[in-house]
């Protein structure tokens, strides 16, 4: 059983990885935080993952722990944000210039935001969570969630760089 139950955190972890680092540097801003960042929660989901994968949604549960473990990076070691207002630099302009200019601009826009408002931005725009799923997932009721949501798009409309009046949304859609 031990076994069956350890290939199945593995099978998890292969279709989820990507996707969890990608939230993760959302969060932080870094990619050697983000990829840290998602092994710690999933070091911890190992540890119960037999009792995490008969929830409803595993992915969920997991994505909440990544949210839990970056507020605790901030909380208990009391780590100032490594967030830039600066991405990289690009190595080559190519035909998506313009929107990789408007993502990096998207991404700095991102880190200037309370960690509160950028965690509730990326998981309900970004990941494309409804304001349910994002309360389960930060632990808050959705009433928290429209009115953070609410004030950091309106700082993202202010922040340099962003086109005014386009929607701002990260990738995979617009919101439920």
């Amino acid at each position: 059983m031990q076994a069956e139950q350890e290939d199945r955190f593995h099978e998890f972890v292969r279709a989820r990885w990507s996707q969890l680092v990608r939230t993760a540097y959302l969060l932080t801003g870094d990619v050697h935080h983000a990829e840290d960042l998602t092994q710690t929660a999933l070091a911890k989901a190992y540890r119960s993952w037999w009792r995490i994968s008969r929830t409803d949604n595993p992915e969920a549960y997991v994505r909440r722990m990544l949210v839990t473990c970056n507020s605790d990076r901030f909380r208990k070691r009391r780590v100032a944000e490594s967030l830039t207002a600066a991405p990289p630099d690009t190595a080559r302009r190519d035909e998506n210039a313009g929107r990789v200019e408007e993502r990096g601009s998207l991404l700095a826009g991102l880190a200037q935001l309370p960690a509160r408002q950028r965690a509730v931005v990326v998981l309900r725009y970004w990941e494309d969570l409804s304001e349910a799923e994002v309360a389960e997932a930060l632990g808050c009721s959705t009433g928290t969630v429209k009115s953070q949501a609410s004030k950091g798009l309106a700082k993202l409309r202010t922040y340099p760089g962003l086109a005014a009046g386009r929607p701002v949304s990260g990738g995979q859609g617009g919101g439920r």
